[in-house]
């Protein structure tokens, strides 16, 4: 995709295609009366020049089976063909991808499948008929598709509405670079489940426009995750009706959080909110100082909760409570990393109430690391009450040692190994943990590079990391970085220096690591093309 705009962006190519037909003298036959169906004798067999393959897309496909013939390219008169109607769930999906193919027409139910056309196809019987419209998928498998291109027809057949979409977006990209889809038959499913992109919308307010058009772009690279810090030290920039006070004055109503929510839902992308705590809690603790945490000598430490006060679960539950009916995907991020008190040398001495609280709720013995470890266990329980199934907080708020377990449910979104204390990836996964790859050395964005954290760039993520590249440069043992164990990963917009870029900067700079990260998601495979050469087909499609 070269904008967030997909039909736009595709719009170019297919228009480019269908002019190249109409001059080639492509014969496409007539317009047939308004809900003729036809019949496969009603449009004459094109006779466009061969599509040359193999298809040319970002992701590549896994697997591509080569045959002699013309393939598919779009024309004029061709249709979109759903057997399963148009009630099902993948009537959302026909229409859409008629509209992008150029304003093909749409024919519902079981209709003869005529030369030009393109069939979409559920291949999961009645259960996928019946699949809620745009239900989140967990399972690679569920992602799958199969495109055949044979006798210039195109057959698109998949399990659900989910791998139709994808589909789609291999057809469009493959117009848009070789004017077509080349004759044979494409086998293809994501190598990771979770493929994604996390925005700071807390330090750096991001406008509806632009969030659009990243949710767009995401779609077309088959990327299917959008997780949103919204809460930090420097804002809180969802409306609350529970706190009003705390919501800074640039922030997204709910209403626009609905409408991102349903543009995400509708191309296949799961909304992950997180609020962030018991740290990076700043904003709210400007209204709420008296939940501030402080060291013996009287000393703030900014953005961290004094988790020892009842009040501090009562807020942050309350927030979690009312946010959870504006993100219905199910997926939560509850944040827990550089709680201020845990990167002291001495926590215990210089946090006394915390040590207190800790033996209090937990038994003599027990420590600040334990108290930390229920507040995430507790805030776990609070979303999954509220409807949540996939829970997740980053790597430095999991401790060695403690005598409370942190749910053993929750994933490891696993950024980096410079905290106090800093754990292996590998030890996570030798504990039977599921994972999330978001490793800082490859994957971090930081608005003016603080810390020595440089820009990523597409060439390096291409070329150096894989989903089991978590800490560093080192991957972990290959028998414990499967699909099953490291589940995907994301790259990370993070605005530390807020006006360092604008907005316009951050798109481009953001670009070509995401089209890289998509590559490395989709297909474990070394990649086929050169640097050189991948950028040039991203510009392509």
């Amino acid at each position: 995709m070269r904008t967030g705009k997909l039909t736009a962006t595709i719009g170019l190519g297919v228009t480019a295609a269908l002019t190249a037909l109409t001059v080639a003298g492509c014969s496409d036959g007539g317009t047939p009366p308004k809900g003729d169906g036809g019949s496969p004798s009603a449009a004459p067999t094109p006779t466009w020049d061969p599509v040359q393959g193999p298809p040319r897309t970002v992701p590549a496909v896994q697997k591509f089976g080569a045959a002699d013939g013309r393939g598919w390219r779009p024309a004029k008169q061709a249709r979109v063909v759903v057997p399963a109607g148009e009630k099902s769930p993948v009537a959302d999906e026909a229409r859409r991808f008629a509209r992008e193919l150029g304003g093909l027409r749409t024919v519902w139910g079981k209709q003869p499948v005529r030369p030009g056309d393109v069939e979409l196809r559920l291949s999961g019987g009645e259960d996928a008929t019946r699949r809620e419209d745009n239900a989140p998928v967990y399972d690679t498998a569920e992602e799958a598709y199969t495109l055949t291109a044979r006798g210039t027809r195109l057959t698109l057949t998949a399990p659900t509405d989910a791998g139709i979409f994808n589909g789609t977006r291999t057809v469009l990209q493959s117009v848009r670079a070789s004017g077509g889809v080349p004759e044979g038959t494409v086998e293809d499913r994501p190598d990771r489940a979770q493929r994604g992109f996390m925005l700071d919308i807390a330090r750096k307010h991001f406008d509806v426009k632009w969030i659009e058009d990243r949710i767009r772009d995401l779609a077309g690279l088959k990327l299917n995750q959008l997780q949103l810090h919204f809460s930090d030290d420097q804002a809180f920039r969802i409306e609350s009706e529970q706190h009003p006070e705390i919501v800074s004055e640039d922030h997204l109503t709910k209403d626009q959080v609905r409408h991102l929510v349903d543009l995400a839902r509708g191309l296949h992308i799961t909304v992950i909110p997180e609020i962030d705590s018991p740290g990076h809690l700043g904003a709210v603790l400007k209204a709420h100082p008296d939940l501030q945490l402080r060291s013996a000598d009287g000393r703030t430490q900014r953005g961290a909760m004094d988790i020892s006060k009842p009040g501090a679960a009562e807020i942050v539950d309350d927030l979690l409570r009312e946010y959870a009916p504006l993100f219905p995907g199910k997926h939560w991020h509850l944040g827990g990393d550089e709680y201020r008190a845990l990167a002291d040398r001495n926590p215990a001495g210089n946090y006394p109430q915390l040590a207190r609280a800790a033996r209090d709720k937990y038994g003599d013995g027990a420590t600040i690391e334990d108290l930390a470890t229920g507040w995430l266990n507790d805030r776990d329980k609070t979303v999954r009450a509220a409807g949540a199934k996939q829970v997740e907080a980053w790597n430095d708020g999991y401790f060695p040692g403690t005598d409370v377990a942190p749910d053993p449910g929750r994933t490891v979104a696993y950024w980096t190994g410079k905290e106090i204390g800093a754990r292996e990836p590998d030890e996570y996964l030798r504990e039977n943990r599921k994972v999330i790859n978001l490793n800082d050395e490859y994957l971090y964005y930081v608005l003016g590079e603080p810390n020595n954290m440089p820009y990523p760039t597409g060439e390096r993520i291409y070329k150096q990391w894989t989903p089991g590249v978590l800490r560093g440069t080192k991957a972990v043992p290959s028998s414990r970085s499967g699909p099953d164990r490291v589940l995907g990963a994301r790259f990370a917009v993070w605005c530390d220096l807020a006006d360092e870029q604008t907005q316009r900067q951050v798109a481009d700079g953001i670009r070509m690591p995401l089209r890289a990260l998509a590559q490395k998601v989709w297909d474990r495979r070394d990649p086929a093309l050169s640097w050189e050469d991948f950028k040039k087909l991203a510009n392509q499609v």
